[in-house]
């Protein structure tokens, strides 16, 4: 496995060119890779897009800068500047030119395990102490990292990516182009237990789990998120969804196509997110619950209630989001609201 950082450096006439946008300044500048505003060096191209970061053009030392038509005439040194539309989104088109995508020699590597009846595609890398278990599938051009587990009998599609640590448990599905990062787990046991007595002691009993975890094509899983597997029905992502790191999802869920679950999200069991729903950071789901297609969760948002199809919510319980920004704004008058009839009532006491 071999990986080559920077592949060229590009002149800003280059760029221009590749962009489709017009340049201002020095054509003949070089830069050889990306960096933000504030810590770009003369070689290192960066992008303005918002007037709130204007004044940090005036001390960047971006040899090249890609500008927004409104903020073109912004006060900075850049010795060129490239006028584009949408100067983030010209930005990461132009990242293919500058580095190369990591290179992975097909191959099983010795120290790896393949178990019985395990088949494998073609093109596919093996990578050091990976385990593939008895019966599992993988598809062509699979790549699965060092110490990665694919679980007996678990079906894997083409071009996934699993790495380091990352673990399929038995019997998951994956479709295609699919990337697991590290240390995440997809099928592992639900959470759920019958409380009772038995033979006159009181135990929380497993109540088994024998769904399937089923991922769709051009998922994306984060690190040390976890996907459980369902109890009796399956447990769904839907294709082109997006999951970030420290996220759960519980049994039975149901995640629509093309949702975004930011970090240390947790969906409880049985809710369903229809296509397209956001989950800002630390959200969380309370169970048997639906969330409409094209809904958005501010951070920290508590869900305890089915929120409509296309609808803003936010804080805890999480309701309409403009209800909320009043139902806080409320709330901090109130230190001042007490502060004050505390000081008439001291005026009012003899």
């Amino acid at each position: 496995m071999t990986q080559d950082v920077s592949v060229q450096s590009l002149t800003a006439a280059q760029l221009a060119e590749a962009t489709g946008g017009r340049l201002v300044g020095d054509p003949s500048v070089r830069v050889s890779a990306f960096a933000p505003l504030d810590r770009a060096g003369p070689d290192e191209l960066s992008f303005l897009a918002k007037l709130q970061y204007a004044p940090v053009l005036a001390s960047t030392r971006a040899g090249v800068v890609l500008v927004s038509p409104e903020l073109e005439a912004t006060p900075g040194t850049p010795r060129a500047r490239i006028v584009v539309a949408k100067p983030y989104e010209s930005m990461l088109a132009l990242v293919p030119r500058f580095y190369r995508p990591v290179v992975r020699t097909p191959g099983i590597d010795p120290s790896a395990h393949v178990g019985r009846g395990a088949v494998l595609g073609r093109d596919v890398c093996i990578g050091p102490g990976a385990v593939i278990e008895d019966g599992a599938r993988i598809g062509d051009r699979t790549w699965v990292g060092p110490h990665a587990v694919i679980g007996a009998l678990a079906v894997v599609g083409d071009d996934c990516q699993f790495h380091a640590h990352a673990v399929v448990y038995p019997q998951s599905e994956i479709g295609h182009r699919v990337i697991v990062h590290s240390g995440a787990a997809i099928g592992s046991d639900g959470f759920g237990y019958v409380s009772h007595t038995v033979d006159g002691r009181f135990v929380h009993e497993k109540i088994p789990h024998v769904g399937r975890a089923i991922i769709g094509d051009d998922v994306e899983i984060g690190a040390n998120s976890c996907i459980d597997r369902g109890s009796v029905d399956d447990t769904v992502v839907g294709a082109g969804t997006k999951i970030d790191n420290l996220v759960h999802i519980g049994h039975n869920a149901r995640v629509g196509r093309l949702c975004l679950l930011v970090a240390q999200c947790g969906v409880s069991g049985s809710s369903r997110l229809e296509d397209g729903v956001v989950l800002a950071g630390q959200v969380g789901v309370s169970g048997h619950l639906t969330i409409g297609a094209g809904a958005k969760i501010g951070a920290q948002g508590g869900v305890i209630s089915n929120v409509p199809a296309g609808e803003s919510w936010s804080g805890y319980p999480a309701r309409p989001h403009r209800e909320s920004l009043r139902a806080s704004a409320a709330l901090l008058k109130l230190a001042g609201m007490m502060k004050r009839l505390e000081q008439l009532l001291e005026r009012d006491t003899p």
